[in-house]
């Protein structure tokens, strides 16, 4: 790291500043610190990969929802991306959990019973399992 350190050096010296290239060694030199920290830090990884593909479904949503049509459908697609996220964060497969809700909740589901429905409280029922078996 040490050898590769000085030829970013080297080079920030033979370049011109305004160069393309001199502002990207500029901008890692200026952050060796961080760039090198997985070196001595074992737990730490040498990318960032894992949080890049965590938010790659909001970055990609962010560019889509502009199309929801109005704000009340916007507000139903946040609504469902949230069901859908809270049953993955649960370890359940969302549209299995939806499915099952909206088949075997009646119309008349009173809402001080609503927290019954929530992803971490589901379960599939006798019938569910013994289908998927």
């Amino acid at each position: 790291m040490n050898e590769l350190r000085s030829v970013i050096d080297d080079a920030l010296r033979r370049l011109s500043p305004k160069s393309n290239m001199a502002k990207a060694l500029s901008y890692g030199r200026k952050r060796w610190d961080a760039l090198t920290r997985y070196i001595d830090e074992g737990a730490a990884e040498i990318d960032n990969n894992i949080a890049e593909r965590a938010i790659r479904p909001v970055a990609i949503g962010r560019k889509n929802w502009i199309f929801a049509g109005s704000k009340a459908s916007g507000e139903r697609a946040a609504a469902i991306y949230s069901v859908i996220e809270t049953a993955k964060l649960n370890g359940i497969e969302p549209q299995a959990y939806i499915a099952d809700v909206i088949e075997n909740i009646p119309g008349d589901w009173p809402a001080t019973r609503w927290g019954e429905l929530m992803p971490w409280n589901w379960h599939l029922s006798e019938r569910d399992v013994a289908q998927a078996a």
